[in-house]
């Protein structure tokens, strides 16, 4: 019975097998072209498989002479073909049912003078006896038609296979496909799992979000009040801030199908490809509805139309969003279909695209405060192994001004620098150094940096930080260090104050610590270098934005050119006056110098502390602020900023005193296994003399 199960069993699988072997073999019906164009191809070059042989004059005339020759065929006056009588060569004439072929074949060149010699050979032959060719015009047909044809073929194969591989992304990857959407579906079959709980922080942002969610939940909780699902999210924010992270927690929290597709996929070279695959996308969107439809970077085709002069309005970008204008609220409505989408420029959006009735909301997703930045460290350090050094509050003071997507940079660089140093565990320095290296760069310890060259950044960073010390708004320091890192030379680690608002004192103490650089280089060297290019930078962007946005200028007054729906990005005019640009440009020349002599001055009152903090840091190559304060004394304006920056530079200088002891300790136990080596060494050679037991003679000559 198990005989008969398995044969049974046997003869299933193998006619299961001969199942799928047959479902893999699918029929095209461009086989029976590639067939036909074979055969015709065959045809073409081989007429026929007996093929006459090539026959020289002279054996030619000897057939003649001889009465061995049938007909002589003259091909458009180029070729001509011998036909042998059946009695001469029964084997090479014509076989009964086939047609006779030529059994030579002879190139005539010059047609007069294959005539004459004709004549010439058969001159003893009688008159009504001779033999005279006969004159054949033949057309090639098969050959002209794939003269005409081979072209055409070549360019129409050359265009599908180009058709066929730019549009091998859009499904099916057939060229009659390319205006269908590109949308990837997330529905029951295709769960995200990614919920609002992976979101930390942007608790504002999670809960106008929540509220469209739960809508598609619960909508009758909203419709009995006579309210409507919103027909558009923007979410706006900085790069890095978690737009699209919040998206991908909609769609796995919503129980609908959610279509996810970015700005740039209605973009193509043809025209009307992107109105179609937008049209299509709404399409699909109405057969699954109720749905969400999340766009990323949406700025790709919804920037504001007329915007290039260049190319004129009829464009395809501006097709693209006049037919994104019409599916999301035209004539039609799309009811149950809700539009989320995410940018960091909507001040380039067009106008229409940002009315009530398309994106009804707009969400501000911004760089994470203090406590937000808490909730996305314990969030990232989940796969993390960590010690008990790390604290998350810590490391969130450490890095103000962070988005999302720095601070999870931050912890996978921590995990890679502690297994580069072969740790079981990740610890708190190992966040400290992956913060220095996103922002300062790598260490370029090997870089060659003459004395000279040396000594004049130590004196530069020391003047930045002696500035920044002794001014009361300027940002506290937490360590200088003159090592190369990336592109700079030197560098001074700062922990700014995370203000809303800011004053005019404020600004200008910023910008003489900025300064302090170059001034330290003036006061003791006398000299300035091409050191200070990104202090320049940074300070006259600030004065400008001084003068001309924030109305922080006596001269001018209240004023502000700023421009926050972004027109004057491609104008070629300026909103002010020829007369009030020079007004500008010479105020923010005073605002600069202003603060260069202000850092110029405290430079000068204290110069002897200068030298010794740039003395110091020639000696160590980093400093921390327990330096500055054994210099210049305690910081005379203390603020909260000052309190984390002290703990901050207190951790730093524990750090480098426990890697400065594990070397000592590492170096004393080397030198104890030394000489625990020595002593077994000398134990080994005593009882060796021992064993031996030498003469008194041989004792003398040993001792």
């Amino acid at each position: 019975m198990d005989d008969n199960n398995k044969t049974t069993n046997g003869k299933k699988n193998k006619k299961n097998g001969n199942n799928s072997t047959t479902g893999k073999f699918k029929f095209n019906f461009y086989w029976i072209y590639a067939i036909l164009f074979a055969i015709f191809l065959i045809m073409q070059f081989y007429p026929s498989w007996e093929n006459p042989k090539d026959i020289t004059w002279g054996k030619l005339r000897q057939l003649v002479v001889e009465g061995k020759v049938e007909k002589i065929v003259i091909v458009n006056k180029e070729s001509a073909e011998i036909y042998l009588k059946d009695t001469v060569a029964p084997a090479k004439g014509a076989k009964p049912g086939k047609i006779k072929t030529p059994d030579f074949v002879m190139n005539v060149g010059s047609l007069e003078a294959f005539e004459k010699n004709i004549n010439d050979a058969q001159q003893n032959i009688p008159e009504n006896a001779r033999l005279y060719p006969s004159y054949e015009t033949r057309k090639n047909w098969g050959g002209e038609l794939l003269g005409y044809l081979l072209p055409l073929i070549i360019l129409f194969a050359l265009w599908f296979f180009l058709m066929r591989m730019m549009n091998k992304g859009s499904g099916s990857g057939q060229i009659f496909n390319i205006g269908k959407s590109r949308a990837q579906l997330f529905d029951k079959d295709t769960h995200v799992n990614v919920t609002f709980n992976d979101v930390a922080g942007l608790e504002g942002a999670k809960l106008e979000i929540m509220e469209v969610v739960d809508f598609l939940k619960n909508p009758k909780k909203y419709t009995e009040l006579g309210g409507k699902i919103p027909k558009g999210v923007l979410l706006v924010g900085p790069p890095g801030t978690g737009k699209t992270l919040l998206a991908k927690a909609v769609a796995g929290e919503a129980k609908v199908p959610f279509f996810s597709l970015s700005g740039s996929d209605f973009v193509e070279m043809f025209v009307g490809v992107g109105a179609s695959r937008v049209r299509d996308l709404f399409k699909q969107a109405k057969e699954k509805a109720p749905c969400i439809v999340f766009i990323d970077e949406i700025d790709a085709v919804g920037r504001a139309r007329g915007r290039n002069p260049i190319t004129g309005s009829n464009d395809e970008r501006e097709n693209t969003l006049n037919q994104l204008l019409t599916e999301m609220d035209g004539f039609a409505s799309n009811t149950g279909v809700i539009i989320l989408a995410a940018t960091n420029r909507a001040d380039i959006l067009d106008r229409a695209l940002l009315r009530a009735g398309r994106f009804d909301r707009q969400i501000q997703v911004e760089l994470p405060d203090l406590t937000e930045r808490v909730d996305i460290f314990k969030v990232h350090l989940k796969p993390v192994k960590t010690d008990e050094s790390v604290d998350p509050e810590f490391l969130a003071r450490q890095t103000p001004g962070f988005s999302g997507a720095d601070i999870a940079n931050v912890c996978n660089e921590a995990a890679l620098i502690a297994a580069r140093k072969n740790k079981k565990k990740v610890d708190r320095q190992d966040f400290l150094d992956a913060i220095d290296r996103i922002v300062g760069g790598l260490e370029k310890r090997n870089k060659i940096i003459t004395q000279e060259e040396k000594r004049v950044i130590a004196f530069h960073e020391a003047g930045h930080a002696a500035v920044s010390w002794l001014l009361r708004y300027a940002h506290p320091l937490v360590k200088v260090t003159i090592v190369p890192r990336g592109k700079a030379l030197g560098a001074a680690w700062y922990l700014p104050e995370e203000r809303q608002i800011q004053t005019f004192d404020q600004l200008l103490d910023e910008m003489s610590a900025t300064l302090g650089g170059r001034a330290s280089e003036q006061v003791n060297f006398g000299v300035v270098s091409t050191g200070a290019l990104n202090d320049l930078e940074r300070v006259t962007k600030q004065a400008y934005n001084m003068v001309v946005y924030f109305g922080l200028n006596e001269t001018l007054g209240n004023i502000s050119f700023y421009d926050s729906t972004g027109q004057q990005e491609l104008s070629f005019q300026k909103p002010y006056s020829e007369e009030t640009a020079r007004i500008i440009d010479a105020e923010i020349k005073k605002l600069v110098d202003r603060a260069y002599e202000r850092a110029v001055k405290i430079l000068q009152e204290n110069k002897e502390k200068v030298e010794q903090l740039a003395n110091r840091l020639l000696e160590k190559e980093v400093i921390f602020r327990e330096d500055l304060e054994e210099i210049f004394g305690p910081r005379p304006f203390e603020s909260e900023a000052d309190k984390v920056a002290r703990e901050a530079a207190r951790e730093l200088t524990i750090n480098k005193e426990n890697k400065a002891s594990d070397k000592a300790e590492n170096t004393a136990a080397e030198d104890d296994e030394w000489e625990e080596t020595l002593s077994r060494i000398h134990k080994v050679a005593n009882q060796q003399d021992t064993d031996i037991q030498p003469s008194s003679e041989n004792e003398e000559k040993s001792s």
